[in-house]
C-alpha cells in the first residue's frame, strides 16, 4: 500500500500556514489600534497644547463691512420692525435708533404697551392739519404740513427749518418746529423738503452715520476718511482693528485702545490732559521762576526790572540776568538771546511743579502701557493700588529691558533679541490680564 507522503505534508503545511496567519492578522489588528490610539491622542495633546500657547487675553470676535454691507445690514433689521409694528420704514428707524437697535426687546415691549413704546421713541402714527404757527401768512390749507404731532406749518417754514439743520450736520435729531415739542420728523417726510440732490446726499450720510453711532453692534472707524463699519456680537470695550486703514481702538469709545483703564476715565484722563496744557501753556507765558530761590513769580505789567518779594534779588525779566550788571540798558535787554536754554529750564521746571502729579503719569506713557497710568492716576491710596502698581512695574521692566536691547541690536545676536522679545510678548499677555483682574 503505497501513500502520498508529499500530499499529506502539504496538507499539514496548509494547516499550519493558517493557523500562523490568522494569529499573525490578529496581532497586525491589535498593533494597527493602538497606532490609531496613540495618533488621535497625540494629535489631541498636541491641539490642546496650541491652544494653550495661543491664548491671547485681547481675543476680540469683530467684522469689519464696508458701507454696503452696513446698508444692509441696516436694512435687514428696519424691514423686521416695520413688518412687525406695522409701520412705514422711515417710522421704524426712528424707534430703532431711540431703543439702540435692539430688535428683540422693541418687539418684546411693543407687545407688553404698543403706545409706550411709540411715546418714548418720540413717535407718533396719526396725523391732521393745521394753520401755521411760524410766518403767520394766511395759506391754503392743502399747503400746509404736518407731524403727528399735529402741529401744522407752511412748506416753507419746513424747508428752511430742514435745510438749516442739515446743514449743520443734524441727521436723526431734526425735530417738530412747535417750541417744547421734541417730536422727531421722519426721513420720508424731510426728503422731499430739501432742494437739491447735494443736500439730500449729505442727509442721507448724516442719517447713515447716526444709524450706526447709535447701533449697539456697530461703530464707525475713526480713521481719517475711513468709510469702513466694524461689527462685533457683543459690545464691549475691547481692541479692534480697521481692515482697510489699520487704526486700532477701542471698540466702545472710539477712542485709541487703553486697556486697562475703562471708558469713562479715559475720558476724564483726556480732558484732564487738555485742561492741563492749557495750564501749563499759561504758567509758562506768564510766570518765571526767582534765579536765586526759585520761588514763582507772575509778571503783571511793569517794566523788566524785578525784584525778588522773598529774597529781594534784582534781576532781569527778560533773560534772568543779575540787575547789576545790565548797566546802563536798563530797558534794553540784549542778553535774552544770548542764552535761551535758562528761560527754557524754568518754564520747564514751574510747569513741572504746578503739575507734578499730572506729568509723573502722563510722561512714563508707553504703548502698551500707556493708558494704565491714568488708570494709577484716579486710584485710591491702599494696598489694591500698591498691588496695581507692582504689577505695572513689573510688565514696565519687561518692556524697557527689551528696548534696551532693541537699540543696541548690533552688540547681540538676533537670536538673543528674538528671545527678549517673545519672552516680552508673552509677559505682556500674562501681565495685561492680571492687570485687568486687578482693575
Amino acid at each position: 500500500m503505497s501513500v502520498d507522503m508529499s500530499s499529506q505534508a502539504s496538507d499539514s503545511n496548509e494547516e499550519d500556514f493558517g493557523a500562523n496567519s490568522e494569529e499573525e492578522d490578529d496581532e497586525d489588528d491589535g498593533a494597527e489600534e493602538e497606532d490609531q490610539t496613540d495618533y488621535y491622542e497625540g494629535v489631541a495633546g498636541d491641539v490642546e497644547q496650541q491652544s494653550a500657547d495661543s491664548f491671547d487675553p485681547e481675543e476680540y470676535q469683530f467684522i469689519c463691512l464696508s458701507y454696503k454691507d452696513s446698508q444692509h445690514v441696516l436694512t435687514e433689521e428696519v424691514n423686521t420692525v416695520a413688518a412687525a409694528l406695522k409701520v412705514s420704514p422711515s417710522v421704524a428707524k426712528l424707534i430703532l435708533v431711540h431703543f439702540h437697535w435692539q430688535v428683540s426687546q422693541i418687539l418684546d415691549r411693543y407687545k407688553s404697551n404698543s403706545s409706550l413704546l411709540l411715546s418714548e421713541a418720540l413717535v407718533q402714527l396719526s396725523s391732521t392739519c393745521r394753520s401755521c404757527g411760524v410766518c403767520l401768512q394766511v395759506v391754503w390749507r392743502d399747503s400746509l404740513l404736518a407731524l403727528p404731532c399735529q402741529h401744522s406749518f407752511c412748506k416753507a417754514c419746513w424747508e428752511q427749518h430742514c435745510t438749516v439743520l442739515v446743514k449743520d450736520g443734524v441727521g436723526v435729531g431734526i425735530s417738530c418746529m412747535a417750541q417744547d415739542c421734541s417730536l422727531r420728523m421722519p426721513e420720508d417726510f424731510v426728503l422731499p423738503l430739501l432742494p437739491g440732490e447735494e443736500l439730500k446726499d449729505k442727509y442721507r450720510r448724516y442719517l447713515f452715520r447716526d444709524y450706526v453711532e447709535s447701533h449697539f453692534q456697530l461703530q464707525l472707524c475713526p480713521g481719517a476718511d475711513c468709510p469702513m463699519v466694524i461689527k462685533v456680537q457683543e459690545p464691549r470695550a475691547r481692541r479692534v482693528q480697521c481692515s482697510r486703514c489699520n487704526e486700532v481702538f477701542c471698540f466702545k469709545c472710539r477712542q485709541m485702545y487703553h486697556a486697562p483703564t475703562d471708558c469713562a476715565t479715559i475720558r476724564k484722563w483726556l480732558t484732564k490732559c487738555a485742561d492741563d496744557s492749557e495750564t501749563a501753556n499759561y504758567i509758562s507765558a506768564h510766570t518765571k521762576d526767582c534765579p536765586k530761590c526759585n520761588i514763582c513769580i507772575e509778571k503783571n505789567g511793569g517794566c523788566n526790572h524785578m525784584q525778588c518779594s522773598k529774597c529781594k534779588h534784582d534781576f532781569c525779566w527778560m533773560c534772568l540776568g543779575d540787575w547789576k550788571t545790565h548797566g546802563s540798558e536798563y530797558y534794553e535787554c540784549s542778553r535774552y538771546k544770548e542764552n535761551p536754554d535758562i528761560v527754557n529750564q524754568s518754564q520747564q521746571a514751574q510747569a513741572r511743579e504746578a503739575l507734578k502729579k499730572y506729568l509723573f503719569y502722563f510722561e512714563r506713557c508707553r504703548y502698551t502701557l500707556q493708558y494704565t497710568y491714568p488708570y494709577a492716576y484716579y486710584m485710591e491710596s491702599g494696598p489694591r493700588k500698591k498691588l496695581f502698581e507692582y504689577q505695572q512695574a513689573q510688565l514696565e521692566a519687561e518692556i524697557e529691558n527689551l528696548s534696551w536691547k532693541v537699540e543696541r541690536a548690533d552688540s547681540y545676536e538676533r537670536g538673543v533679541v528674538g528671545g527678549e522679545g517673545e519672552l516680552s510678548a508673552s509677559d505682556r499677555g500674562v501681565g495685561l490680564g492680571s492687570l485687568k483682574q486687578s482693575c
